[in-house]
């Protein structure tokens, strides 16, 4: 793989790797044929202790490759900002090393990128299971557990022309783009999560700050989920680490989807579920017509935190 243009790069690709050589040189592959030619780019790999003979491979690469080695596992967060850290590019490019890059990727997200400006916050893109061909990722929003979960729609003909920039809580940090001042500003990932959540915590430390991070829906990819060894060990600490940060701003974003189905268990039976003016109130909300959520859906989300936080203390107590 070859930069073709010169100079100080437009982008730093950042990809940490554990094992899993074959998927990296597919990853790097279609890399290499989807990163448009006029884009200067570095490309940095940061190898977290693999054993399977990725380390002999990595002393093969020259330009635009540079190398980080790590002589034990400090995990996704820990590997992500070790890459930053020596990143030259006024853009970061933050990808797995289980992605299948497609043609047309990159310029949609550069695009959303430089649409939102400075409120920009972390740029995501739609990501497709290779195994389904069903999307996996257009973005990540907060259920009526009040959990971070994959909004796995398939983006509409209409969003596709007419918004094909989508705001969001959060988007994963398997395929995202940052402005290198803006990651440098909110310090990275925060590396007291170990492999899960780092990436909404640093999405969710955006959005308080009055940023937007958003889906760039003309880029598609194909993930291959979860593929890294050890990725789903931690997940609950990581959750509750979440939960304990975030209570708040958890509570309120998650206050919409519970709002939305309690407005139509309403019209199917509006006995008791709620009075006429609180049912303005929630359809003003649910039509962003009002920015506070209603009094009813913020107890509602409250009231779901604290038994998940009741939940851990007995899964989690040593």
């Amino acid at each position: 793989m070859s930069t073709r243009s010169p100079g100080t790069p437009l982008l730093s690709v950042i990809t940490p790797l554990f094992n899993c050589l074959e998927l990296t040189k597919a990853m790097l592959e279609s890399l290499r044929v989807s990163i448009p030619w006029r884009i200067a780019h570095e490309i940095i790999l940061v190898d977290d202790g693999s054993t399977d003979g990725t380390r002999d491979w990595l002393s093969t690469l020259g330009d635009p490759f540079r190398v980080l080695l790590n002589d034990r596992n400090l995990g996704f967060g820990g590997a992500t900002n070790q890459g930053a850290a020596i990143a030259r590019g006024r853009t970061l490019a933050l990808l797995n090393n289980d992605l299948v890059l497609t043609p047309g990727w990159l310029p949609p997200m550069l695009g959303a990128l430089d649409s939102l400006g400075s409120r920009a916050g972390l740029v995501g893109n739609v990501q497709v299971n290779p195994d389904t061909l069903r999307v996996d990722h257009a973005g990540i929003y907060f259920n009526r557990k009040c959990k971070p979960e994959h909004d796995r729609r398939e983006p509409s003909l209409a969003a596709l022309v007419l918004r094909p920039v989508r705001r969001v809580a959060a988007v994963t940090g398997a395929c995202v783009l940052v402005r290198a001042d803006a990651w440098r500003r909110f310090g990275g990932f925060d590396e007291t999560y170990f492999n899960g959540c780092e990436d909404v915590d640093l999405c969710l430390r955006m959005l308080a700050a009055g940023l937007v991070n958003a889906v760039a829906l003309r880029s598609r990819v194909l993930h291959r989920v979860s593929a890294s060894p050890g990725r789903k060990l931690r997940d609950e600490e990581n959750t509750r680490r979440l939960f304990l940060r975030w209570r708040g701003l958890i509570a309120v974003l998650a206050s919409r989807r519970w709002a939305r189905r309690h407005y139509r268990r309403f019209f199917d039976d509006p006995r008791d579920l709620m009075d006429p003016m609180e049912a303005w109130r929630v359809a003003f909300y649910l039509a962003r017509l009002r920015h506070a959520p209603p009094v009813n859906a913020l107890a509602a989300t409250n009231e779901v935190i604290d038994r998940e936080l009741a939940r851990w203390r007995d899964l989690l107590s040593d």
